[in-house]
């Protein structure tokens, strides 16, 4: 088996601060892997689906999507990717302040892996990505392509 090659975060998330925050805390979870990150979901949409960027040649991806975006939202992302031949295996974290239960009904229907919810407290928001790191370390990714 041929080495595989390293896991990119995608982080489309429009909040600087949240998308700092993010990365501080994936980074002391020990998480070195490159972090990608989009501020709206058009060049994140234009970047994901770029014919070149095929995951079987560039390597796999795991998404951390916030739904709440100023220029499409989040859920069309989700089910562009899901429905993708070529992404739809492609993990995503949910990362959002929205806690309705529809809303987190619809995000796994349409096929995202995790749904966290952004805690309003600066640490708790701090512990729970921490925690996401930690997941992050752990988990295995299925094969791309196919």
């Amino acid at each position: 088996m041929s080495n595989p090659l390293p896991v990119t975060i995608i982080m489309i998330e429009d909040d600087l601060g949240h998308a700092r925050l993010i990365e501080k805390n994936i980074r002391r979870a020990g998480i070195s892997n490159q972090i990608t990150h989009f501020e709206n979901g058009t060049a994140a949409v234009e970047y994901l689906f770029a014919p070149e960027r095929d995951p079987a040649t560039h390597g796999p991806v795991l998404i951390l999507l916030d739904l709440n975006l100023p220029d499409m939202s989040g859920t069309s992302i989700l089910s562009r990717i899901k429905e993708d031949a070529r992404l739809h295996r492609t993990p995503v974290v949910v990362l959002t302040t929205t806690d309705d239960k529809v809303e987190i009904q619809r995000c796994y229907d349409l096929g995202c892996n995790v749904y966290i919810t952004k805690p309003v407290n600066y640490e708790s928001f701090a512990e729970a990505i921490r925690q996401l790191g930690l997941f992050l370390s752990v988990i295995q990714l299925p094969e791309t392509g196919g």
